[in-house]
């Protein structure tokens, strides 16, 4: 892989390389990174993999480099979005309409107290030189995190801000500047490289590992959302330095953005969630009427340099309330073909009460993909998990390169293939480094053939019945990945009533690292959970040894762009289903089954309880994207292995 990495950066030419987990591919890019003569982001999907490669497998790497090569540049830094930072201005001059000033003035209350230590931690990192990350300030929770630091939008900007020089992105920015290896993450990277938004010093190569997370993640930095308190938020901070009667109907411009936020509340109250295909009448008239208020407030606004520096910071933050109102709902309005729009339903999260909000979506990204990014530098994707159905071709296309374009698919033992030419190619190479691991003789892949299709009505007792009979045999040691919260809570509590002596844990009864702990440190208990856990979960060795999965998780119905897309695709006379639905599902399953086999000593079984997997056509496409387990419809041979696996670990 090394070599594949050195020679795509040296041609520049494109990579997608499948490294299975085990095989070092962090190593395999960070070598050829830091010798090639130009400065390298790599982005990741999560800070799990940020933290390894920032806090181990680099600084190692540059020990090792620095003593045999002294003359290569192993200089390096990481940046992040600006929230994961605290903010200097914020927490020496706070903001405006903010709960600060209430919270210094009871600092006896929790959030006031772990606040004012979050603020006295800041100003030590700020004399000692610290970055000031999220990451290194003392434990807190999102909201007291959000006293202390600020959004893109409610930044001054370091020539503005009178704590520009002390800012901790400035500094950030500054050191990866002077840096020949940059780690970021997948948004900031589609901000930088597709957005145009200049985040990220020049480069000509990145390197995006977990790459079957990136389309995700770019459609995420390109979504927007507006509920109707955005509108009376920006209206009220920009209340006070519009003028008393700046618009044609006599009233404060501002006064005109709230009536146009009370129009877009009735608007929204009067829809259902979910896409719009014809957008309504109201709604769509409560869109262009925000938008005209938006514009003229933003023109309403005196200039800068009119009040001096406080007046002017807290100036440029109602402003850019106001300015990413009229943004957001511009966007919306113009009904673009490109764009997906939808209403989300209200909730509640613990004892806050969501209300429902507009969102708009790219309806593809591999269009800015190919010509922001693709076009512009070379470009390596690697994960475990790539090759759908057995090749790469889902992935390339949903970034942007194109089958045809493929120079060569090589193996572990097979040479690269020669660069393809032609007027306004991209050609790339798929490589498959292999696994370390002999999936047919650790894991089993059991498809319980004999149960009925999944419903809609959730688990059956059919299912409850199978997930109790291999929960058993295995004496605990199961990983639970189920398509929905109510699926994962009805499995747990039928476990705890049949097999009492085992523990039995549910994701949402506490943090997923301290259900990750409990499972961890006593081998005979069962954790189940949703998405999170199909991702985001490693635990090697016998606490493991048996991954369930309900049923094959194909995206909702009424998922509203995932739906959008696979219309899309019918359209151009594409088969939707098998090209969104189905491929949502491969990397999912894939991912999932990764859950079992973690090190070379590992043993275990994945049983998926969805006979679709067997029946279906497209059942074969999925099972290929899976690693080559030993495949069964055996129940019993299974349990049996299970019982076998849990009295060896037992005697030892």
């Amino acid at each position: 892989m090394a070599e594949a990495v050195g020679e795509a950066l040296s041609l520049d030419r494109h990579l997608v390389v499948q490294a299975g987990t085990g095989t070092g591919k962090s190593l395999a890019y960070l070598v050829p990174a830091l010798l090639h003569g130009r400065r390298v982001v790599v982005a990741t999907a999560t800070l799990a993999l940020q933290h390894q490669l920032v806090e181990r497998d680099i600084p190692r790497l540059v020990e090792a480099v620095a003593a045999a090569h002294p003359e290569v540049d192993t200089s390096y830094a990481v940046l992040k979005g600006r929230s994961n930072y605290a903010c200097l201005h914020r927490i020496r001059e706070g903001a405006p309409d903010d709960e600060q000033g209430a919270l210094v003035d009871v600092p006896q209350s929790s959030l006031g107290k772990k606040v004012l230590e979050l603020r006295a931690w800041a100003e030590q990192q700020a004399e000692s030189g610290g970055s000031g990350e999220r990451d290194h300030a003392p434990r807190h929770t999102d909201r007291e995190w959000r006293q202390v630091s600020v959004s893109h939008r409610d930044c001054l900007g370091a020539s503005r801000c009178p704590f520009g020089g002390e800012c901790f992105v400035e500094v950030a920015r500054e050191q990866a500047h002077r840096s020949h290896l940059v780690v970021t993450n997948h948004s900031l990277l589609a901000i930088d490289a597709i957005e145009g938004v200049p985040m990220i010093p020049d480069y000509d190569v990145v390197v995006v590992d977990e790459a079957h997370e990136v389309v995700a993640r770019v459609t995420q930095a390109a979504t927007d959302e507006l509920m109707a308190s955005d509108v009376d938020r920006a209206a009220r901070r920009a209340r006070r330095y519009v003028d008393g009667e700046s618009s044609a109907s006599g009233t404060s411009a501002a006064d005109d953005l709230a009536d146009a936020g009370d129009a877009l509340t009735a608007a929204i109250a009067s829809c259902s969630p979910g896409r719009f295909d014809d957008l309504p009448d109201d709604l769509g008239d409560a869109l262009v009427l925000v938008r005209d208020a938006a514009r003229a407030c933003l023109s309403a606004f005196p200039k800068e340099g009119d009040g001096g520096g406080e007046a002017d910071a807290a100036r440029t933050q109602a402003r850019g309330s106001v300015q990413e109102v009229f943004a957001t709902v511009e966007r919306m309005a113009a009904r673009s073909e490109s764009d997906v729009l939808w209403l989300r339903e209200g909730g509640t999260v613990g004892q806050s009460r969501i209300p429902p909000r507009l969102c708009v979506a790219p309806l593809e990204v591999w269009g800015p993909m190919r010509e922001k990014l693709l076009s512009d530098k070379t470009v390596v994707l690697t994960s475990a998990t790539l090759m759908l159905g057995g090749d790469f071709d889902a992935i390339a296309t949903s970034v942007g390169l194109r089958p045809e374009e493929r120079v060569g698919v090589v193996g572990p033992d097979e040479a690269a293939a020669q660069v393809a030419h032609g007027e306004g190619a991209l050609p790339w190479v798929g490589l498959d480094v292999g696994s370390p691991f002999d999936y047919g003789r650790q894991a089993i892949l059991y498809i319980a053939r004999h149960l009925p299709p999944p419903g809609r009505d959730g688990l059956g007792e059919a299912q409850l019945a199978e997930i109790a009979s291999l929960v058993d045999a295995a004496d605990g040691r199961t990983l639970g990945l189920f398509s929905s919260r109510r699926a994962a809570e009805a499995a747990a509590e039928a476990i705890r009533e049949r097999l009492p002596h085992l523990t039995t844990l549910a994701q949402g009864e506490a943090q997923l690292p301290e259900l990750s702990r409990q499972f961890v440190s006593d081998p005979h208990t069962c954790l189940f959970g949703t998405l999170s856990l199909w991702q985001g979960l490693d635990v090697p060795g016998e606490t493991c040894q048996l991954v369930l999965i309900d049923r094959i998780p194909f995206p909702r119905p009424d998922d509203p762009l995932m739906s959008a897309r696979q219309r899309a695709a019918e359209r151009e006379g594409r088969n939707g289903f098998m090209q969104v639905a189905a491929t949502h599902a491969a990397l999912l399953l894939a991912q999932g089954t990764g859950r079992l086999i973690r090190t070379t000593t590992d043993r275990g079984v994945v049983a998926v309880l969805d006979p679709r997997l067997a029946t279906a056509r497209y059942g074969g496409y999925l099972r290929a994207s899976l690693p080559p387990m030993w495949t069964t419809y055996d129940g019993d041979l299974v349990r049996e292995a299970l019982s076998r696996l849990a009295r060896a670990e037992a005697a030892s």
